[in-house]
């Protein structure tokens, strides 16, 4: 095809309109078949034995003795979820709920509504626990004077992501991470905090990841081999859990 037409075809809002379209009807008529096998994978899982554990966002990070979900699910061992409404759960069906690197994908609002959720669907005494982005880390990369962790964190960033960039990295790297990888909300620790204890949730704590003081949730997170980097994902992520109180009452947002 001539490189005219190309670029032409390129720059047409008729044809990316079109492909735009293609694609979203694929992805609906997906969903549709998810969401028809769904009940049949949900009540296989309960019928098994041991804790019950949902993980959101599940991705290709697949956990034994886990319901592994997702908004796009990568093969039948995944269950769809779309996680910014009412869950396909009753009440108090679930020990665990985990989710990593997916809740800064939804704005505030449907972070929330995920939050009251998941406190809908564990028992009294249940976890959940998320790993995220810490806005906090990221905003001390402007800082003047930069730690070591820092400044291999912006090197890395810029030979991965961002190659070309040789003059003020933070900036690049900052805004970089408000809008790559379908970003859409940043948390620091007292908002996600805040947020989960509006919903409910209460001894509200923080770790690092893999650590926990339960063992079921011990070494759970994965995004250090995701992205090919566990000193990365130590620097950049933090963790928090919370629990349901014994005598639970859900909040009405």
């Amino acid at each position: 095809m001539d490189t005219k037409l190309k670029t032409l075809l390129k720059k047409s809002r008729f044809v990316r309109f079109s492909v735009k379209a293609i694609r979203g009807a694929i992805i609906d008529i997906r969903v549709l078949r998810w969401w028809a096998i769904r009940p049949h994978a949900i009540r296989a899982y309960f019928e098994s034995n041991g804790p019950k554990g949902l993980q959101i966002g599940t991705s290709r990070s697949l956990m034994g003795s886990w319901l592994n979900t997702d908004l796009l699910p990568t093969n039948r061992e995944v269950v769809y979820l779309d996680a910014t409404s009412r869950f396909p759960f009753r009440d108090d069906q679930f020990d665990y709920v985990w989710s990593e690197h997916m809740i800064e994908h939804t704005d505030y609002k449907s972070g929330v509504v995920m939050l009251s959720e998941c406190f809908r669907v564990l028992k009294p005494g249940g976890t959940i626990r998320i790993a995220t982005p810490d806005l906090e880390v990221l905003l001390g990369l402007y800082s003047k004077e930069k730690t070591p962790i820092q400044q291999r964190y912006l090197d890395w960033m810029i030979k991965r992501n961002l190659p070309g960039v040789t003059t003020c990295k933070e900036v690049f790297v900052i805004n970089n991470a408000f809008r790559a990888w379908g970003h859409t909300f940043l948390y620091d620790r007292a908002t996600l905090s805040d947020a989960m204890g509006r919903v409910g949730f209460r001894d509200i704590k923080f770790y690092k990841p893999g650590v926990s003081d339960e063992q079921h949730l011990q070494g759970l997170e994965k995004h250090g081999d995701v992205i090919g980097s566990e000193e990365i994902n130590q620097f950049v992520t933090f963790v928090i859990e919370g629990k349901t109180p014994n005598s639970k009452r859900t909040v009405d947002l």
